[in-house]
């Protein structure tokens, strides 16, 4: 990855990579959840630690079997079904984990569970041998395969479901007389299959468990999960005018008939309820947009911003940790920080909330139904009373009460035929110039 960034940190749809896993194992309701860990240990610790998900150390790069040896101290005392993951694969979702926990508990009992898959090009992928009842024939890594063996499809793609019985009685087992030198977690299948047991393939889709090793298999990633949630998205009752060109976080929740124009990016933390309207080219991350609320285009929403049931934010409109009230509109050229703007209040264009004194935050209230004329500038902390109207142009540093006019602005004062001699004058000087210049 070339990144100070731990691989299975980094993000898709907003979240690290490491972390999508952890989301969908949790949904299982799993009794111990154990991470492996090598170099970089520290970050990965930090991002677990808050879901009480134990770590286990591999100080020795050895393999898979020895990467999954390390967590047997971790799970020390537990008897059950023992799911193997990957966490650069992070997009293996909780059902077909499901599917291998079954598989492992069905009548015939199988000793191990594996996941494959079939990819476009299946190089560099350890081969899957099975029967037609998908009982393992044999496992083998590309690099110890024949010709025969590469010449089949079906690919293992590292997930394994083992029951902890046999997965560390067989860990022991295994040796790394092979081409890398390398303990490999797949000999555990031919280990079973020579004690008389055997172990069953289930296979899923290539997209589900592709796995990340460079910035461009991030992007490609990235670029599967978008596609699925925007038919999802679509599917749920959403519009989206151009698909493609909308991203979604992975906790963006949508409501009923919303519609989504183009080029239109959501953070994590975004909930648009029902009937909404996202037009073109807005940045939303940590909003809250309430009933048939509109928002851009050319708006940028951040965290802490909630818009009430019919309200507007218009282009270059810009929130941060404000509220606007149901009904209430700010349609073009306005920063709302740290503010909270009462329901059916009106702010004019090139309105700001200067809530930053290069030292400490403070807040701007603006009453319902008042009426904030353009180019207003209001310092916190302030309150703009209810119904009260701020003239344009106006710098307001005090409060105003209920339904008052505020006018900050030096009296209008006109001087006849003053331009016209300033520019006379002027004219004549820069002629002057020009003659000495000579």
């Amino acid at each position: 990855m070339k990144s100070d960034l731990h691989k299975v940190l980094h993000p898709i749809a907003g979240r690290p990579m490491l972390l999508h896993l952890a989301s969908a194992v949790a949904e299982l309701g799993v009794e111990r959840t154990v991470v492996v860990t090598g170099a970089g240990r520290e970050q990965v610790e930090a991002a677990v630690a808050p879901l009480g998900i134990a770590t286990a150390l591999q100080t020795e790069q050895l393999g898979t079997a020895h990467a999954v040896l390390q967590a047997k101290r971790a799970l020390d005392g537990f008897n059950g079904d023992v799911l193997i993951l990957y966490g650069d694969v992070p997009l293996v979702s909780s059902s077909t984990m499901r599917r291998m926990l079954d598989m492992l508990q069905a009548e015939d009992a199988p000793t191990a569970v594996v996941l494959g898959f079939r990819p476009e090009t299946p190089g560099a992928y350890g081969r899957i041998i099975a029967g037609p009842d998908g009982r393992i024939v044999k496992m083998v890594e590309a690099k110890d395969a024949s010709p025969a063996e590469l010449a089949e499809t079906l690919c293992n793609s590292g997930l394994m479901a083992v029951r902890s019985a046999d997965l560390f009685r067989l860990l022991g087992k295994v040796g790394n007389d092979n081409a890398a030198d390398e303990y490999y977690l797949p000999d555990l299948v031919m280990l079973a299959r020579q004690e008389g047991g055997s172990s069953v393939v289930t296979e899923t889709e290539a997209d589900e468990v592709a796995g990340v090793n460079s910035r461009a298999e991030l992007a490609t990633v990235e670029a599967s999960w978008q596609v699925k949630r925007r038919a999802a998205a679509m599917a749920g009752g959403a519009t989206l005018i151009a698909p493609e060109t909308v991203w979604f976080a992975h906790d963006t929740q949508l409501g009923r008939d919303v519609v989504i124009e183009p080029h239109v990016f959501f953070g994590p933390g975004v909930a648009v309820a029902d009937g909404a309207t996202i037009h073109a080219f807005c940045h939303i991350e940590g909003a809250t947009i309430g009933t048939a609320a509109e928002v851009g285009p050319y708006a940028r929403l951040r965290p802490g911003a909630v818009l009430g049931a019919k309200s507007k934010v218009g282009n270059f409109v810009e929130m941060k940790k404000a509220v606007l009230g149901a009904g209430a509109k700010a349609s073009h050229l306005t920063y709302l920080g740290d503010a909270e703007v009462g329901a059916g209040a009106n702010i004019g264009a090139g309105t700001i909330t200067c809530n930053y004194d290069g030292y400490f935050k403070a807040k701007t209230i603006i009453g319902a139904g008042a009426f904030i004329g353009s180019n207003s500038a209001l310092v916190a902390p302030v309150t703009i009373g209810a119904g009260a109207i701020v003239g344009a142009g106006s710098v307001v540093t005090a409060d105003v009460e209920a339904d008052a006019l505020c006018l900050v602005r030096p009296e209008q004062r006109s001087k006849p035929g003053w331009a016209k001699r300033f520019r006379e004058a002027m004219t004549a000087k820069k002629a002057a110039a020009g003659k000495a210049g000579k």
